[in-house]
């Protein structure tokens, strides 16, 4: 069956195309597996909650934009009656407009925020609400004083009945502006758990008042699954949410923001309670996650582009732009990212373009088995950060842009065949144990520490376009110091020096890190035990810039790069980690060979070190994006 929904029909009428219901919402509470609901030009002010979902993957629901046609969900409502004070201009709002949900009286606040915070109160100053001018949000001012001084801002006060707004325009005029109130949580996400199998394609989503989504609470974005498995996010345009854009969640919990709100242990003590009150709740690869969100455009949110705890293990992501992720300066948190996913089991994350965000990907947690592969990033404060988990994960054909390519506060990495323009910043991780679990499962098999390294680093290119107060991140692979070549020298040592291999003793001693293959330019110094890698003192002057038609890299390369006569890398030649003791295979077991560059192409039985097979030395432009 397909369902019409028209911005000319009537929620009374059969729903066709003849007669088609006028919101989202009256199909979503009918719509059976198998059945289509296909949405007609125009905007939808309303928050779709689908009531049922399918039973496979051949019985799903599919929600659609109609071809060619422009459909906006919307969780914001248009204000009119502005009055003019100066450059401020002032509006009072009924609160009935809000129903339960005022976002104007609801604190931007929750566990791993860390400001703007009353110093006083220990509560965050700023709210749900948000203005939009022209569809652009404005920034929350924290005072009248504040407001008056800075355009394009914007201060609400809450009374019983009233929600009074003021806004600094600057020199735009809200009478000729569509002046726009987010009053909805959210635009497109279930009310119920395990809504399964729902394909969601081709729509705008924007202005939805979500909230500061850390894994200690239900994860709710413009557009979210709510704690369920096999849904298709493709081809929509997510935008202006006040923290997350797309959410793929965590199981929801009645004692939300637990450290926030008690203080009586630490947030990490409640995430480790959330994740097994996930397993107790079902968390596997039968019920939870496997879903596909592929060529979106996500962009302008003040967390996270992505967000999810647990929901978004087995799944793929890929085809998607991801921008302006966490960088208004209006609140800030330690879960900004365009993808910021904890317990990303088996996923895979590839061919994505992610750029101006405070962090690119960060995957937080039990990332194990997943794979981060041919990502272009640029023009973020730091590309990928992976943390606090013992591998085995892939980072395989990336270009890592920023002159801060990767945050490493993990161990058992193999990072294959990646252009690093920037640095790297490695830490142990060795004051709280994180889980590892069975291959290719969600049961937990230990947890321990992060003893760093274990890594392997194998033809890549490093070079180093850092700018100088960022000199902490270091080009290259010189802050693996002293580690042993190979695993057994590594527990030799440890019992040799210190008698028996526990817990102290091994944080004593130096995990191995394997290189070889790499392409060190700029000067960079290479690893002092990497024998196979020459070093190049040419300025690269690489850079990546966007220009009509595409994203380009441009860089220079010296002879040294033809005479690196690299290997296949294989599941068989990564070994094994040492704490989770786990293939880096494929979800299904079977072994990889990672044999194509990052736009598909076949590598030579030696193949080129970095990305991109078949460059030579000489100055390099290429399109990658």
């Amino acid at each position: 069956m397909i369902y019409h929904v028209a911005k000319n029909g009537n929620d009374r009428n059969a729903g066709t195309v003849d007669a088609p219901f006028l919101t989202i919402s009256r199909a979503a509470r009918i719509a059976e597996e198998g059945d289509t609901v296909r949405v007609h030009e125009g905007i939808y002010r309303e928050a779709v909650s689908p009531a049922h979902g399918g039973r496979s993957e051949m019985q799903r629901i599919t929600y659609e934009a109609a071809k060619g046609e422009y459909v906006s969900i919307r969780g914001s409502e248009i204000i009119e009656n502005w009055e003019r004070d100066g450059a401020v201009w002032h509006t009072v709002v009924e609160n009935s407009l809000f129903g339960k949900f005022n976002p104007y009286a609801e604190l931007l606040d929750g566990d791993w925020m860390a400001r703007p915070i009353d110093p006083v109160t220990r509560k965050s100053t700023k709210h749900l609400g948000c203005v939009y001018c022209g569809g652009k949000s404005l920034i929350e001012a924290t005072a009248r004083e504040e407001l008056e001084e800075k355009e394009n801002t914007w201060l609400a006060r809450v009374d019983e009945n009233t929600t009074e707004i003021w806004v600094n325009l600057g020199e735009k005029c809200a009478d000729n502006s569509v002046m726009e109130i987010n009053v909805r949580k959210t635009c497109f996400y279930p009310e119920q758990r395990g809504v399964n199998y729902i394909t969601v394609r081709g729509f705008e989503l924007c202005h939805a008042a979500t909230p500061w989504a850390p894994p200690t609470v239900e994860q709710i974005g413009a557009l979210g699954v709510n704690w369920a498995k096999g849904w298709i996010i493709e081809e929509n345009t997510v935008r202006e949410a006040k923290c997350c854009g797309i959410s793929v969640g965590k199981p929801f919990s009645f004692e939300e923001n637990t450290a926030t709100r008690y203080r009586r242990k630490g947030a990490m003590c409640y995430q480790f309670e959330a994740m097994f009150r996930g397993l107790r709740e079902g968390w596997c690869r039968e019920k939870v996650g496997s879903h596909i969100i592929r060529n979106n455009k996500i962009y302008d949110c003040g967390e996270s582009g992505i967000v999810g705890h647990m929901g978004g293990a087995f799944s793929e992501i890929y085809g998607n732009e991801i921008y302006n992720i966490g960088v208004r300066d209006e609140f800030w948190g330690y879960e900004r990212g365009a993808i910021k996913l904890h317990a990303p089991i088996d996923t895979y994350i590839h061919h994505n373009h992610m750029h101006h965000c405070a962090m690119g990907t960060w995957l937080d947690w039990q990332a194990q088995g997943t794979r981060l592969s041919a990502n272009v990033f640029h023009d973020n404060e730091i590309d990928c950060k992976i943390e606090v988990t013992h591998g085995p994960h892939i980072v395989d054909n990336n270009i890592f842009g920023s002159d801060q390519s990767l945050q490493n506060a993990a161990q058992g990495g193999a990072y294959v065949h990646n252009i690093f323009l920037g640095g790297m910043y490695k830490y142990e991780v060795l004051d709280r144990a994180t889980p590892y679990h069975l291959p290719h499962s969600t049961e937990i098999n230990g947890c321990t520490l992060v003893y760093g390294a274990d890594d392997r680093f194998y033809n890549n290119i490093f070079l180093n376009i850092q700018k100088e107060e960022n000199r902490k991140f270091i080009p290259g692979l010189p802050m693996y110091e002293g580690c042993a070549d190979s695993l057994e020298e590594y527990l030799e040592t440890v019992w040799r020096e210190h008698g028996k291999c526990d817990v102290e003793n091994y944080a004593k001693v130096p995990q191995p890190v394997y290189t070889a293959h790499n392409y060190y330019g700029d000067g960079v110094t290479p690893y002092e035990r990497d024998y196979t890698s020459p070093k190049s003192s040419l300025a690269s002057n690489a850079r990546i810039t966007e220009e009509e038609g595409g994203v380009y890299l441009e860089m220079e390369l010296d002879e040294s790069l033809g005479g690196i006569c690299a290997d296949m890398v294989t599941t068989e030649s990564l070994g094994l980690p040492r704490i989770t003791e786990c293939p880096f295979d494929a979800p299904d077991g079977s072994n990889i060979r990672i044999s194509h560059d990052i736009f598909g192409a076949q590598r030579g039985k030696n193949p080129t070190a970095g990305a991109i097979e078949g460059i030579k030395a000489g100055k390099v432009k290429v399109k990658v994006w």
